[in-house]
């Protein structure tokens, strides 16, 4: 395992390595948000590669990685360029994984559950309502606690399962960071897009220094794309990581 250490950034804002792997398709939107919505230094970095020094925030994009092939995720765990990952998030690196990127992610061992086919085994595409649980975390700091956004999904198999202990460990901890709701913000059936267990639309590992979602919040980054509410997730993160890098 590569033993990669967060980067040391001597500039004024942190630099972003957004991860690619052979089907990714939501690389080029987190690109753009880095670069020309927040301003940030960001860098593709093709999935062969074995390190990530230099880079202070680690993004996994969505798309269909390796084609799905096994199951989402699967393959690009084993990617040469998730060892470096893994390190950077086990040295206290940031690392954010948006839909497949959070499914990678738990393939990955650095969140724990699943993610699985949709209830209704329908892909989705669309905006759903989301109530911001924990405001207190690197990627959520710039929100109002309860704050409702709305942020669109596009997924097959985003449906979050886990065990009950682990679900309890990530309810008692404050790890449940986003929860699907309806139109009224309340967590029930008909605000759930997908049967996430919970209502679970993106959680934290038990250091905070990693996240996973599964709507897009990249996509939600400007007013012109219909909505900005995701836009203060990519700020929380830059703010996060200037006050490390001063």
């Amino acid at each position: 395992m590569s033993s990669v250490a967060p980067a040391i950034n001597t500039g004024a804002r942190p630099r972003f390595a957004v991860l690619r792997f052979p089907g990714s398709n939501c690389d080029q939107d987190a690109y753009f948000t880095v670069k020309d919505v927040l301003g940030c230094p960001v860098d593709y970095v093709w999935h062969q590669e074995t390190s990530l020094a230099g880079f202070d925030v680690v993004l996994v994009p969505g798309g269909f990685s390796y084609g799905d092939y096994l199951r989402t995720g699967a393959v690009a765990r084993f990617a040469p360029i998730m060892d470096a990952a893994i390190a950077h998030a086990e040295n206290g690196g940031l690392v954010i994984g948006i839909c497949n990127g959070f499914q990678i992610l738990c393939e990955a061992g650095l969140l724990p559950g699943a993610l699985v086919r949709n209830r209704d085994c329908k892909f989705l595409c669309k905006y759903v309502g989301l109530r911001v649980e924990n405001n207190t975390t690197p990627f959520t700091t710039e929100y109002s606690a309860g704050q409702i956004i709305q942020i669109p999904i596009a997924h097959g198999e985003g449906c979050y399962v886990c065990d009950e202990a682990t679900e309890a460990e990530l309810q008692a901890s404050g790890r449940i960071l986003f929860r699907y709701v309806d139109g009224d913000g309340n967590p029930t059936l008909e605000g759930n897009p997908n049967g996430s267990q919970s209502n679970i639309a993106g959680i934290a590992n038990a250091k905070f220094n990693v996240m996973g979602m599964m709507p897009h919040p990249e996509r939600a980054s400007e007013k012109i794309l219909g909505t900005a509410d995701g836009r203060a997730i990519f700020e929380s993160i830059v703010k996060h990581a200037m006050k490390t890098l001063a």
